[in-house]
């Protein structure tokens, strides 16, 4: 089993935390894949593209067919924009599941597919802060997790890490090092142990499924940064669409229902034996939203957790 790293030449955000990783000790060369760069340390693999990050499809199954190993998960360093142009770390899985068939996503992905999320998510967001804060990037760089959003396509457990939000940020080589920190610690590459392994064995096996609020998801986060917290799909309010009922249509329209349900089936195959609970941003709904909401959980099974359930 294989943890796949990805960057792309085409994004300093990107390239720049790969570059830094590679400097640490111990990297090989490895097989190319269809005229991609890979690097091989332990059971990690660097690939290196020169495309958009999130147009690649597929880099998990086609690693498998072209190398014979087990890929277990799929990490991508990427830029982070943000109308803020604030400078932040970012965390988040990835995923359109509120787009119906023929859409097109405008940044990679397929309709309706959300990947499966990443269990490290918790632990890294958490491990990220303080290695930023040790290197003096906090309180100037947000740590934080994003919603669920864009492609590319995989089908094993993924998350993308980021620097943001403008060139001057995405280029900055202490927020690469700090990436690269991440990574390498996250993954035991060094001395210590690897960080963020699911179990069903672990003491804690309940895992957040962040419902409402916005982009960066700030309830949602209240909790992650706890000690012990699992996170999965986090669906802000854009991917749950849902259209208000009138006295000719009762029906709450739009694909709230599919979205909700591609988060979920995509959380259990990431955390095989947890317990997952819907966490809902209240605040973000209207009353006949947050009534749909609830009552749809309930028909499909899906118990909703208040914070101190998660702790």
């Amino acid at each position: 089993m294989v943890t796949l790293l990805v960057a792309t030449t085409t994004d300093p955000a990107s390239i720049n935390p790969a570059t830094a990783l590679l400097a640490m000790p111990g990297w090989q060369p490895g097989p190319s894949l269809q005229e991609m760069k890979s690097f091989s340390i332990q059971q990690v693999r660097l690939l290196q593209h020169d495309k958009s990050i999130v147009v690649e499809d597929d880099l998990d199954r086609r690693w498998e067919d072209a190398t014979g190993e087990v890929v277990d998960e799929v990490i991508f360093f990427s830029k982070h924009t943000a109308v803020s142009n604030r400078p932040a770390l970012t965390i988040h899985p990835i995923g359109v599941p509120h787009l119906r068939d023929g859409d097109v996503p405008p940044q990679g992905g397929r309709p309706g597919w959300a990947a499966p999320p990443d269990p490290r998510m918790g632990p890294w967001l958490r491990l990220l802060k303080k290695i930023a804060q040790s290197h003096n990037l906090v309180p100037e760089f947000e740590i934080t997790l994003e919603a669920t959003h864009h492609g590319p396509v995989t089908s094993k457990p993924t998350m993308f890490i980021e620097i943001g939000s403008t060139e001057e940020y995405w280029k900055r080589l202490d927020a690469a090092k700090v990436v690269a920190l991440l990574v390498w610690e996250g993954l035991g590459l060094g001395e210590g142990g690897s960080i963020g392994n699911w179990s069903s064995a672990n003491d804690k096996r309940r895992v957040l499924l962040g419902i409402g609020g916005g982009h960066y998801a700030p309830r949602h986060m209240d909790i992650v940064l706890k000690d012990g917290v699992w996170v999965a799909h986090l669906l802000s309010g854009y991917s749950l669409p849902m259209e208000e009922p009138s006295q000719t249509k009762k029906d709450i329209g739009g694909t709230w229902r599919e979205s909700i349900k591609a988060a979920f089936e995509a959380t259990k195959s990431a955390f095989p034996g947890g317990e997952i609970l819907a966490h809902l941003d209240h605040k973000s709904f209207k009353s006949w939203q947050r009534n749909a909401i609830t009552g749809f959980l309930g028909e499909q099974n899906i118990k909703i957790g208040k914070p101190n359930d998660f702790y």
